[in-house]
C-alpha cells in the first residue's frame, strides 16, 4: 500500500499519525509512505528521525491580522501547486490527514486529483481544517463520540484515537522502579510535555501541603520549570522535569491530574484511569474544555478549571477520588467505556475499505 499522510503543529496530531503508520506497516511490510508537513514545526524534526520520507511545505495558519492573513493565503495557493506535484509523483492509494492546517491543502489537492482521502479528528470540537475538508474527504474518523454531530453521518465513524492502542499495549512499570512504595496509591500530575507556568506557580504552594497524605505523587514540571522546584523537598512527592516512559507510568498510576489534550484523553480512557482534568484555556476554540466535558458528563473524570486551580480545590478532589471506593470504581468503569483500545486497527480497516483489496 502506498500512503501519503499529513499532520502538523503539535504532538496531538503527529503521534496519532505515527500510530496509523505503524499499524499499516504491521499489516503490510511492503507499504510505502510519504509524509507531508510544514517546514518549521515539530513534524519537520520528528518524522525524518523516524526514517519516513518527508516533504516540508511552507505554510502558516490564518490570522486575524489582515496582512498576515494575506500572506497565509498566498502560501496556501503556492502550496497547493507543489503538493499536487508531490501527490502525482508518489501516486498513493490513499491520502490521510490527521490534523493541523497543513492537512487542508494536502487533502484538498488529493481529492481534486481523484485520490481516496480520509481525515481523523482528535478533539471534541473539530478544527478549522477538518471542517473545511468535509466536502473533500471520503471518510472521517473521530476520537470522541461528541464529534460525530459536526460531520455527515454517512461518512463519519467513531474509531477513537490511535494513541489509545499504544498505551493499551505498553508494559506496566512497578512503583518500586520509580523509587516509590508499591502499597501506596500513586497520583501523577503532568500538564503536557512542556509544563504550565501558571499551574506550576500554584503547585509550588500545593506540594508542601501533600506531605502528610497517605498517597504518593509524581509531579512532572516540564524542563523549563524544574529548577523552580529545587527548594521543595516533600517525602512523598517525586519531582521530575519529564517522563520518557509516560505510557508505562500511566499503567502504574491510580489517578492523573492533567490537561485535556486529545492524545491524553485517548491514553487515559484506554486503560480506564480516573482523572482530574485541567483544560488549557489557551488553545483554539477552547477545545480542551469540550474534550474534558465529554469525560465529565460520563462521570469518568472531575473538572478543575485553571482559574480554580489551588491547594484547597485540588487536594479536596484528589482525596475525594482516592478515598471513595465506589466513586473510584465508577470513574474507572466509565472511563473504560469511552476508551478504544483497537483504534488503530479500526482506522486501518477504514483505509482498506477505501482502497480495496490490495495485496499485502
Amino acid at each position: 500500500m502506498k500512503v501519503i499522510i499529513s499532520a502538523g503543529g503539535t504532538g496531538g496530531h503527529i503521534y496519532p499519525a505515527l500510530s496509523i503508520i505503524r499499524k499499516i506497516q504491521e499489516h503490510d511490510k511492503n507499504s510505502q509512505f510519504l509524509y507531508i508537513g510544514t517546514t518549521d514545526r515539530m513534524e519537520a524534526d520528528i518524522i525524518p528521525k523516524e526514517g519516513i520520507p518527508y516533504v516540508g511545505i511552507a505554510m502558516s495558519g490564518l490570522s486575524k491580522n489582515p496582512l498576515k492573513c494575506l500572506k497565509s493565503i498566498k502560501l496556501l495557493m503556492q502550496s497547493i501547486s507543489k503538493i499536487k506535484k508531490e501527490i502525482k509523483n508518489f501516486s498513493p492509494d490513499i491520502v490521510i490527514g490527521v490534523g493541523g492546517y497543513i492537512t487542508f491543502p494536502v487533502i484538498y489537492s488529493a481529492k481534486k486529483l481523484g485520490y481516496k482521502t480520509l481525515i481523523h479528528e482528535q478533539n471534541s470540537i473539530p478544527g478549522k481544517s477538518n471542517r473545511m475538508l468535509i466536502p473533500y474527504t471520503d471518510k472521517i474518523a473521530v476520537s470522541l463520540p461528541g464529534s460525530i454531530k459536526y460531520f455527515p453521518k454517512e461518512k463519519t465513524v467513531f474509531t477513537g484515537n490511535p494513541r489509545s492502542s499504544e498505551v493499551s499495549q505498553a508494559k506496566k512499570i512497578s512503583k518500586t522502579e520509580l523509587g516509590l512504595t508499591e502499597s501506596k496509591k500513586l497520583v501523577l500530575i503532568v500538564m503536557g510535555s512542556l509544563g504550565s507556568m501558571t499551574i506550576n506557580q500554584e503547585l509550588k504552594k500545593i506540594i508542601p501541603k501533600l506531605e502528610k497524605k497517605d498517597y504518593e505523587v509524581i509531579l512532572v514540571t516540564g524542563k523549563n520549570y524544574y529548577d523552580d522546584f529545587q527548594e521543595i523537598k516533600v517525602s512523598n512527592v517525586k519531582i521530575i522535569p519529564f517522563l520518557n516512559n509516560m505510557l508505562n507510568v500511566l499503567k502504574s498510576c491510580d489517578l492523573i491530574v492533567t490537561r485535556a489534550g486529545a492524545s491524553t484523553i485517548a491514553e487515559i480512557t484506554a486503560i480506564g484511569l480516573p482523572s482530574i482534568l485541567v483544560p488549557s484555556p489557551y488553545v483554539a476554540n477552547n477545545h480542551q474544555f469540550y474534550n474534558a466535558m465529554e469525560l465529565v458528563n460520563e462521570k469518568a473524570s472531575l473538572l478543575l478549571e485553571e482559574k480554580d486551580f489551588n491547594a484547597v480545590n485540588l487536594i479536596a478532589k484528589i482525596d475525594m477520588v482516592l478515598n471513595d471506593k465506589k466513586l473510584y470504581q465508577e470513574m474507572h468503569n466509565n472511563s473504560l467505556k469511552l476508551g478504544k483500545v483497537n483504534s488503530s486497527e479500526e482506522i486501518y480497516q477504514l483505509i482498506k475499505e477505501l482502497v480495496g483489496n490490495l495485496n499485502e
